[in-house]
């Protein structure tokens, strides 16, 4: 189910389908298409498309894959960009439906896209991958199909923005700038709040006071002694530790991962599918959470989750230390996934824009 932005060769994807990012005619074109009729077998595929006749912008028609290792191709035509002002979205909207409908009636559990019309076409990339975002993500609403964008050249990619105009490049550049910022901000930081310290901070967040922890020690619970009697003890091989204590604090022990989410799911009116969806998460890796209380997720699916639930900071470093995790300032992921639950910005497919341009791994992915 989840989308996933890669860089690659769209022709050497394993999936059922691929869309060609086709001309209206259906003939053999340079770039994406070029390439995908050279990788499927040039001729029977031009005789294929012949056949057909042609294709209106917007629409999509099937082939066989011949040569390629998807069963199927898809063939679309974007549109040419003026200035967008003459219908270009509502029709490069279009292609992705149009595909995503026609792979559905095929069986196809997943499907591979360029990003249509960002070639010779001169769609804005930016704007181009946020109407394909936009397509997708209905179209996965309703559906379970694995969707992939194919990103051929990084250098190539622009982060979108969620609204369509001439300054979009502007407000792109500031996203990424106020990143980069923020991302520096904190690992030059580092030293003068580093463990060791009093306090360990996050931008101007006290995450912990060392001297303090030191100083007043805290049960966690009123039953639970944090220093055990002496008969608790044992020292036969020099070491010391206590059963006892060790039993009371595993009968107080806080609610997993799992359980957790479960109940964070209940509290928040949305139904599992909606959660998982939202998290770009896969039905079944969302079902071993459910049927297993103590099942440990990676990390980057306990920030998926901790994203759809728009959960706070606070609350984020809650539910992803259950399974063991934390957000620190070690990485850059951590730091671009604060920069956006700071703000109050769940959305996860504008934040794997952002981490696909610093390089980072997706959300989902």
């Amino acid at each position: 189910m989840p989308f996933k932005i890669v860089r690659g060769d769209i022709t050497k994807m394993d999936v059922d389908v691929i869309v060609n990012a086709a001309n209206e005619a259906l003939s053999p074109g340079g770039g994406v298409c070029g390439a995908i009729f050279n990788a499927a077998g040039y001729e029977r595929l031009k005789r294929e498309c012949a056949k057909i006749g042609g294709c209106k912008t917007g629409e999509a028609v099937i082939t066989e894959g011949f040569d390629l290792k998807a069963k199927y191709i898809i063939h679309t035509p974007g549109p040419i960009f003026n200035d967008g002002a003459h219908g270009e979205a509502e029709k490069l909207f279009a292609c992705y439906t149009s595909s995503l409908r026609l792979a559905a009636e095929h069986g196809a559990e997943s499907i591979a896209f360029p990003l249509i019309s960002s070639g010779i076409y001169g769609y804005p990339k930016g704007d181009a991958l946020r109407i394909a975002t936009d397509a997708i993500i209905g179209f996965l609403t309703r559906h379970d199909m694995d969707i992939y964008m194919v990103i051929y050249d990084r250098e190539q990619f622009a982060v979108s923005t969620k609204i369509y105009r001439k300054d979009a490049f502007d407000e792109r550049t500031k996203l990424l700038d106020d990143v980069k910022s923020y991302i520096d901000d904190r690992i030059e930081g580092e030293e003068s709040s580093a463990p060791g310290s009093s306090h360990y901070k996050i931008g101007n967040e006290k995450i912990y006071d060392f001297k303090q922890a030191e100083a007043k020690p805290k049960a966690e619970s009123a039953d639970i002694d944090l220093m055990p009697s002496e008969e608790d003890y044992s020292s036969d091989n020099g070491s010391v530790y206590s059963i006892t204590d060790l039993q009371r604090r595993l009968r107080h022990m806080d609610k997993s991962f799992s359980q957790y989410l479960l109940e964070l799911i209940d509290k928040s009116g949305m139904t599992d599918a909606q959660v998982y969806k939202r998290a770009n998460i896969d039905r079944k890796l969302f079902s071993k959470i459910r049927t297993n209380p103590q099942y440990r997720p990676g990390k980057i699916t306990a920030v998926a989750f901790a994203l759809a639930l728009c959960l706070n900071l606070n609350a984020t470093r809650d539910l992803i230390g259950r399974a063991g995790y934390a957000l620190t300032r070690s990485n850059k992921f951590d730091i671009i996934i604060e920069y956006f639950i700071s703000r109050g910005e769940y959305d996860i497919f504008e934040i794997n824009e952002v981490l696909f341009a610093f390089d980072q791994p997706l959300i989902g992915a």
